[in-house]
């Protein structure tokens, strides 16, 4: 487990990463939690006194790392960039992300596109399945399946296909 306290940062003009809230882990701690390793990997710990688990570290050169903090947790911890938080993570290796038998369904009909999707990278897979469980509404979660499955088909990644989504 590592500690620290840091500052909650916001990316200014980043591409798909503009105006994200994040924390940054020095490289020296990210080796601490998983020595030799320079790809994302989930975590889990504290933040404040707010739990989390399957946080993604992602790497951002030179070792370090970054946990994106979306809105929700940003209002458990009522807290925005520049404020200061107290940090304790670990590996978190019982997180695992499953894909959703709808989309293994549709997957099935379109061989091509399961292929290209267990082509990605597991951390790039884990996009497209948290952003269909994250539907509110069965036909929001149609239409998230749908779009996964025309952008593995088209061979995009889960940024190149929200980039199309919002010319559309």
């Amino acid at each position: 487990m590592i500690e620290l306290n840091t500052i909650i940062l916001q990316f200014a003009e980043q591409g798909e990463k503009t105006g994200w809230s994040y924390i940054e882990i020095p490289a020296d701690l990210a080796q601490q939690l998983k020595p030799g390793n320079k790809k994302s990997f989930r975590v889990k710990g504290m933040l404040d006194d707010f739990a989390v688990s399957g946080m993604a570290l992602m790497p951002m050169g030179g070792g370090n790392f970054i946990m994106a903090l979306k809105t929700e947790i940003r209002k458990a911890i009522r807290k925005n960039a520049g404020a200061t938080l107290q940090v304790r993570l670990e590996v978190d290796n019982e997180h695992k992300v499953e894909v959703p038998d709808d989309l293994q369904e549709c997957f099935e009909f379109e061989p091509e596109a399961l292929g290209f999707f267990n082509s990605l990278p597991k951390s790039h897979r884990d996009y497209f399945i948290k952003w269909i469980e994250q539907a509110k509404t069965n036909e929001t979660r149609a239409k998230r399946i749908i779009n996964t499955v025309n952008a593995m088909l088209r061979k995009w990644g889960y940024s190149k296909m929200m980039r199309e989504m919002k010319r559309d």
